[in-house]
């Protein structure tokens, strides 16, 4: 169980902040909700703490640092077909692992270098480097543009 204060990542809004716990009657039933604060945006969830497997610890510097050095090896697959690729790279995201993250962003940004992505996939891009940038924002104190930048060059080399 999550504390107030805690630092933790849901798996689609990123890294956030348990903000409090609450208990509600919902359905008759009351249950336990973290209350989850998203400083990157004004995002307020409540996450059910019996179902609290979605959200996970913040990631430590050195995993960080592990996640920057690891980005030019990951390889992606991509899916020419346009709605077999969306839904993969949804799943993808769903999953939380950040590798499986990454292989989203950078199929999206390689594909983007050969094509106009389409509006979904841009905002698909965008919000699979928020997850990342909003973590690392959260782990070394840096500002956004620093991690975005940082992370660009990671997904660029090869």
């Amino acid at each position: 169980m999550f504390r107030i204060g805690e630092r933790v990542v849901h798996p689609i809004h990123g890294a956030g902040i348990i903000d409090d716990i609450v208990r509600e009657r919902i359905g008759g039933q009351v249950q336990e909700y973290y209350v989850f604060k998203a400083p990157s945006s004004a995002l307020v969830l409540k996450i059910p703490v019996a179902g609290g497997a979605v959200i996970r610890p913040i990631m430590k510097p050195e995993d960080v640092e592990a996640l920057f050095a690891r980005i030019p090896s990951i390889s992606v697959t991509v899916n020419s077909n346009w709605n077999k690729r969306y839904q993969e790279n949804v799943n993808r995201l769903k999953s939380g692992d950040l590798d499986q993250v990454v292989q989203v962003i950078k199929s999206l940004m390689q594909r983007s270098c050969q094509r106009a992505l389409s509006t979904g996939e841009w905002k698909m891009l965008h919000n699979a480097k928020q997850i990342i940038i909003s973590e690392v924002v959260l782990v070394e104190g840096c500002s956004v543009q620093e991690v975005e930048q940082r992370l660009d060059a990671a997904v660029m080399q090869k």
